[in-house]
């Protein structure tokens, strides 16, 4: 698609941007997008969520949770909060905490199995730490308030700076079992094994950097951070808990037709975050394989162990398409994304059908065929569940005819993605609609509207502002 759309920044473009960006794995980007969305619309309830997905990619926990509470305390029936709260506390590893909130929200909306795969993981992780969970009673209140691991993490620490720094270090380099450390920590093991090396040389560790700091405090930093790995891998699956399942291993009852469901909930779960964490870190290629190998797997379970199997075949289809796609094989992507529309369309699941023609339009846009681009969106307009959707969606098929030079189809779909932003009330999606139908009229060669719809434009970017919108227009 031509690149001559004018620099505008609105909440609409920053979210549909950022969506865009977190498909692709590219977080970072999508973070920054969501940032300054929020500068625009501050407290909007779905774009947290969204900037909370980011940071769990990211393994930014504590930020997580933040923005998943602030969309609970603008309404604290909002499922997705729930559900982004609850992700964010196992990720902690308060794994009691994010089994409450697995069934508020499955309580919410009993018909998402999301959520029972929520309780699956939570329930697996609190029996692997503590045993049964029925021997653990939570207290809540009508407002629920905790104190998370986290929280007394914190505290510890303030203990811990207040104790002599001999204690302290003490602490800190205090050893478990080499064989059991090797087995929780895995490559990790040789770098904290060589980190206690270097403690033991005095002059390195009486030295500093070139920015003045000490060589022993970035030493004792290392070790404690893979210390609190190893714990908190020690957590999610103890020690006994791993010896175990090598022994169920060699014995030949761990294949996969034999796993209990709520096991194989949970390895798809895992499964899932590892695809799109190998994505977010740039690795397209292991993600895609990664993917592929999950896909036969789940093709092989039967639906009574995989209850969902038919919209997770779907969801791992879009994955390898969107691992495609950053790879830049595109006939490959378009495939992929089209046999996610066929399972979506097979099972009667809206919400992946748009999405699978959301992901197929942007195929056929990024490779140069604008008609398939249209006939795709157009197929998706039905499905778009608000005023905004609507006007990036007539937008942005509003351009592809402009590249086909069809400029009254063009000029069509600019009026009515005008249309859809008044009725969502964004000036900024009103400022970009209007720019298309001018641009159309122009084609036209109906000077004098196009003028006129410039105008209109240039008033609408002085009430952004944008400056940048206003030196275009006037170009």
């Amino acid at each position: 698609m031509a690149d001559d759309d004018l620099p505008i920044v609105s909440f609409g473009n920053l979210m549909t941007e950022g969506t865009t960006l977190s498909r692709r794995g590219q977080h970072d980007k999508a973070l920054g997008c969501f940032n300054d969305a929020l500068k625009l619309r501050e407290g909007d309830k779905h774009c947290l969520i969204t900037r909370s997905k980011c940071f769990l990619k990211l393994g930014d926990t504590e930020n997580s949770l933040k923005d998943a509470e602030a969309s609970l305390q603008i309404d604290n029936t909002f499922y997705e909060g729930l559900y982004q709260k609850a992700e964010a506390l196992y990720a902690m590893g308060d794994f009691e905490f994010a089994l409450v909130f697995y069934h508020r929200g499955q309580r919410l909306r009993p018909d998402l199995h999301k959520f029972q795969l929520g309780i699956n993981k939570a329930e697996e992780a609190i029996i692997n730490c503590i045993g049964n969970p029925s021997s653990v009673k939570l207290e809540s209140k009508e407002e629920l308030c905790f104190v998370s691991r986290q929280a007394e993490r914190k505290k510890d620490n303030q203990k811990q700076q207040n104790k002599p720094k001999d204690q302290k270090d003490q602490k800190q380099t205090k050893k478990q079992s080499p064989k059991t450390e090797q087995q929780l920590l895995g490559r990790l093991y040789a770098d904290k094994a060589y980190l206690e090396k270097l403690l033991k040389d005095e002059d390195l560790m009486q030295s500093s950097t070139r920015q003045g700091v000490k060589v022993m405090d970035l030493v004792l930093g290392g070790i404690s951070y893979l210390n609190q790995r190893r714990d908190f891998w020690q957590q999610q699956k103890p020690m006994y808990a791993r010896a175990y399942e090598r022994r169920v291993l060699r014995q030949g009852r761990m294949q996969d037709k034999k796993l209990k469901p709520s096991d194989i909930a949970r390895s798809i779960a895992k499964d899932m975050e590892d695809i799109e964490l190998l994505l977010a870190r740039g690795s397209a290629e292991e993600s895609c394989r990664k993917a592929e190998r999950l896909l036969k797997k789940v093709q092989a379970w039967s639906e009574n162990e995989v209850p969902s199997k038919n919209e997770l075949i779907g969801n791992l289809h879009s994955c390898i398409g969107n691992a495609q796609l950053a790879m830049g094989q595109m006939e490959a992507a378009l495939h992929s994304h089209k046999m996610d529309l066929d399972f979506a369309r097979q099972n009667a699941l809206p919400d992946a059908v748009s999405r699978a023609l959301d992901n197929i339009g942007h195929v056929y846009a990024r490779i140069g065929k604008f008609q398939q681009a249209i006939n795709t969106w157009e197929e998706k307009i039905p499905l778009a569940q608000s005023s905004l959707e609507k006007a990036w969606l007539f937008h942005e098929i509003g351009r592809c005819y402009l590249e086909l030079d069809k400029a009254e189809e063009a000029q069509d779909y600019g009026q009515k993605s005008l249309q859809s932003a008044e009725e969502e009330g964004d000036v900024e999606w009103q400022l970009h609609a209007t720019v298309l139908v001018a641009q159309a009229q122009v084609k036209l060669k109906d000077y004098r509207s196009a003028i006129l719809n410039f105008e209109r434009a240039l008033e609408k970017a002085k009430l952004v502002p944008s400056e940048a919108a206003q030196n275009g227009i006037i170009a």
